[in-house]
């Protein structure tokens, strides 16, 4: 179709005074929203404080042009580029990640003569996680001495192909300007240099996403201000279904319903949208401060959560392991709020299985972690044997074997709003700012929210997680080549009915069952079967010791004042390698 527009999202990220704000306001033929530094706050410190939007538009190119055999490609269509700058402080690392979620390609952009710098290293790994493609801008290069420019900027683009070299932007394009020659005092007589070309290079990188229209509307929003006489206004980036005028949306934080009243696209009036596009609805009688950022979408779509159960991946440059019970802060989408984590994993035996990306199954029995597992991480297993015959602590995987897929069971300290399978990114953003230190620790999606507010109750019982333990006794006596007599298992009182069929393992060497009960004081009969290849007392040595692998399940919550905690008895013990139940780690209050 003639005239038809193609919307791409580019990210302007980098260090602080690396020239961000000087190359949007260089590519941009049309300001939008806190565009160029428009706030007065951040004219009054000189830098951005918030997200600013802007866009360009170039000729479609032929090669995104598809037309089927024997027709004319389209003509006129125009792509247009909105341009997402963010800010480079550090302290404002959650608009930085909230930006970096909404767009299809990023530019990073570095100061030529300073390289590589914290929050540009920082932007870096946002961009990993979070976008596909990468542009790196060369900017200030008017600051180098003439007679040494080519050879610094040659210099420069070899230590940035370096430092890209590990990364998923392994030979990403990379290209000098000076978007504001002279400095920011400079009057704006010399024009940029380098523009025509970067404004090439971006259109030779982008792909067009595949936007789909259907599923319901929701919407990023990231501003939200009234006009007099019109009503209030929220502008956006439509994350996924589609919007036209007349249709009712939801500001699910809120709970409240509104009409979308008129539209408009970079100040152009539209009648719909779709997934990608840049967007701002007007809508009446809601009052603007209620809503900073946030998310809008179509009535009873979305969900507050408690909890959620997300996927996780450690962020190789954090320094330190990530540790169960620790809280981070966890950002979705623009909110970022506390959340305590639990890591745990596959059942050993199924650490090498296919990683599934978009579901969770709860039928299945996870492994317990004290912290998340790295090949650095991994501990050993290891036993810890306490008067009552259970080890205080056992390791939770074999040294050095990480499962391909961990999770985490995350709890919010306070309820987010958020689709599933939405990017879900861990920091610890209390971290010194101006510390050379990684402050992202994690990052994954979230596969399962926990709607309930009463989720300890309700939820948590259906995930089985377990950590591993094992009981030990003591070999009393051999009674036969193929039975022993073990004591210091069990305490008078225990059925031990229940356990009979469990496997032993004795010292030795063998593998046994628990056969039956031995007298009133807690006894029990091993028995060895015929399958071993040698018999108990043609051995040199008698066995001493046996234990018995179980998985360890309970149940911790809290009622009011009141800790209440549930262990699993005997009568959760079947027979099998293992016994059957949960464990689970208490929720935040």
């Amino acid at each position: 179709m003639a005239g038809r527009r193609v919307n791409v999202n580019v990210g302007v990220l980098g260090h602080i005074d690396s020239g961000k704000t000087a190359l949007a306001r260089a590519l941009s033929t049309t300001a939008s929203t806190a565009a160029f530094d428009k706030q007065p706050q951040s004219r009054e410190r000189g830098i951005t404080l918030d997200l600013g939007f802007s866009c360009f538009s170039v000729p479609l190119p032929e090669r995104l042009r598809p037309a089927p055999p024997g027709t004319e490609p389209e003509s006129g269509a125009e792509l247009q580029i909105t341009l997402v700058d963010c800010p480079g402080h550090a302290s404002l690392i959650r608009t930085i990640i909230g930006g970096a979620q909404i767009i299809d390609l990023m530019m990073l952009v570095i100061d030529v003569t300073k390289g590589m710098q914290t929050q540009s290293a920082e932007c870096l790994v946002i961009g990993q996680i979070a976008c596909q493609k990468l542009v790196v801008v060369l900017n200030k290069t008017d600051l180098l001495p003439e007679g040494k420019r080519q050879a610094a900027i040659e210099k420069m683009t070899r230590k940035m192909q370096k430092t890209l070299e590990n990364t998923k932007f392994r030979g990403a394009p990379i290209i000098p300007v000076a978007a504001r020659p002279g400095g920011p005092e400079a009057p704006e007589t010399e024009a940029p240099q380098g523009i025509p070309e970067l404004i090439e290079l971006l259109t030779s990188q982008i792909s067009i996403p595949a936007r789909d229209p259907s599923g319901p509307f929701l919407m990023s929003v990231d501003h939200c201000f009234s006009i007099k006489g019109q009503g209030t206004v929220m502008t956006g980036t439509v994350l996924s279904g589609s919007v036209s005028l007349g249709d009712s949306v939801e500001i699910p934080a809120l709970k409240v319903v509104r009409k979308v009243k008129s539209m408009q696209m970079f100040h152009t009036p539209v009648t719909s949208a779709v997934q990608g596009d840049r967007l701002g609805i007007c809508v009446t009688q809601f009052d603007p401060k209620l809503l900073e950022r946030g998310l809008v979408c179509a009535p009873e779509s979305l969900h507050t959560v408690h909890a959620a159960v997300i996927s996780v991946e450690k962020i190789p440059y954090f320094r330190g392991p990530l540790q169960t019970k620790a809280k981070f802060h966890i950002t979705v989408g623009h909110e970022t709020v506390m959340g305590r984590v639990m890591f745990f994993s596959p059942a050993p035996d199924s650490f090498d299985h296919k990683p599934v990306l978009d579901s969770f199954d709860f039928s299945q029995e996870y492994l317990f972690q004290e912290q998340y597992l790295c090949p650095s991480s991994a501990p050993a297993a290891t036993d810890t044997t306490d008067s009552g015959g259970d080890d205080k602590k056992a390791g939770q995987a074999s040294e050095g074997h990480c499962p391909r897929q961990q999770w985490a069971l995350v709890e919010f300290e306070k309820p987010v709003t958020c689709p599933r399978l939405c990017l879900v990114i861990g920091s610890r953003l209390d971290a010194d700012i101006h510390a050379n230190t990684c402050r992202l620790a994690f990052h994954g999606v979230l596969l399962h929210g926990l709607e309930d507010k009463n989720y300890a109750e309700s939820c948590l019982p259906k995930l089985r997680v377990y950590k591993l333990k094992h009981k030990h006794g003591v070999v009393e006596r051999v009674m036969d080549d193929y039975s022993v007599i073990g004591r210091s298992l069990f305490k008078k009182e225990t059925n031990i009915q229940l356990f009979v069929g469990l496997k032993v393992h004795l010292s030795t060497g063998e593998l046994g069952v628990i056969d039956s009960a031995f007298g009133q004081s807690g006894k029990f009969k091993v028995h060895i079967p015929d399958e071993e290849p040698e018999a108990i007392s043609s051995r040199n040595a008698a066995p001493q010791l046996l234990s018995v692998p179980a998985k360890n399940w309970c149940l911790e919550f809290r009622l009011g004042d009141a800790k209440r905690t549930s262990l699993c008895g005997p009568d959760a013990w079947s027979p099998g390698e293992a016994t059957r139940g949960q464990v689970l780690i208490p929720p935040v209050r």
